[in-house]
């Protein structure tokens, strides 16, 4: 399967993405780790799926290979803004009316909110070891989002293995991932804009995702939440909080699984996620 890379200027910036496949589209969203691309996040999703989905995996205004913003706002709330915008303004540059989404971390709260704001635009949708619940943060979080306090190699991989709950299971991918991340982290514009998302005291910008209570019992498209069972980033208690409070939803949780389910589980979540998707859950 042949995987595009690209560049458009969609909106006020460009967006870089991969895409593959043909069918139904699917935007995939990434989550907010150092050095963090799309690619790192979705590189064995995008092979398996494209056999039957459209998919599309931007690298996130502020991450990666799209635009930086100079100056950049500061705080999640005010990047919020700019990440719906960037979805938006991506699908309509490519000519897409609606669109499936699946959002890892972080972006499961982007897709929350773009649920939210262009419910018209979006179809069905999985969350997976999602923010966008209120809970307190983890102290792994609070290290991820303060890498740069210490920017070193070894606090990279510490921050990695703690996306995975047997690194030995993942082997080395999972040194090739940390390598890569480290290259991208390390830009010094990558830098200045993670700084400006998540300064301290960094339990604001958690909360500053979440959505009123009472609007994500409005949210009635189709949800799959995918949790890690043994999450210690963002523990399965946010995919717990929001079970009950979807009206079309279901939960899947993973056994000894931390917060990469599409990379620890990869073939299982592929496979969870196409069914879902088609319809056939």
């Amino acid at each position: 399967m042949t995987i595009a890379k690209s560049v458009v200027h969609a909106g006020r910036l460009p967006t870089h993405f991969h895409r593959a496949g043909s069918g139904d589209p699917v935007i995939f969203l990434h989550g907010s780790g150092p050095g963090v691309t799309a690619w790192a996040n979705w590189r064995f999703a995008l092979p398996a799926l494209a056999s039957d989905f459209d998919c599309i995996a931007p690298d996130l205004w502020g991450f990666a290979r799209s635009g930086h913003p100079d100056p950049p706002p500061i705080g999640a709330r005010a990047w919020m803004e700019l990440w719906v915008e960037q979805v938006i303004a991506l699908m309509e540059h490519l000519g897409i009316a609606r669109a499936h989404l699946v959002g890892n971390s972080m972006g499961g709260a982007i897709a929350l909110h773009l649920l939210y704001r262009h419910r018209d635009r979006f179809q069905r949708v999985v969350l997976m070891g999602t923010v966008g619940a209120p809970h307190r943060m983890t102290e792994q979080l609070d290290v991820a989002w303060g890498f740069y306090e210490e920017p070193t190699a070894e606090r990279l991989a510490q921050i990695i293995r703690w996306f995975v709950y047997d690194p030995a299971t993942v082997g080395g991918d999972l040194e090739a991932i940390a390598r890569d991340r480290l290259a991208a982290a390390l830009d010094p514009v990558v830098r200045r804009s993670y700084e400006a998302m998540f300064p301290a005291p960094r339990q604001q910008h958690l909360d500053a995702l979440v959505l009123p209570e009472e609007v994500y019992r409005e949210l009635d498209r189709p949800i799959l939440l995918v949790h890690g069972r043994d999450d210690v980033v963002v523990p399965l208690e946010t995919s717990l909080w929001l079970l009950p409070r979807s009206p079309r939803v279901q939960l899947h949780v993973f056994g000894q699984c931390s917060h990469w389910v599409q990379i620890e589980k990869r073939e299982s979540f592929n496979e969870l996620v196409r069914a879902f998707l088609r319809g056939k859950l």
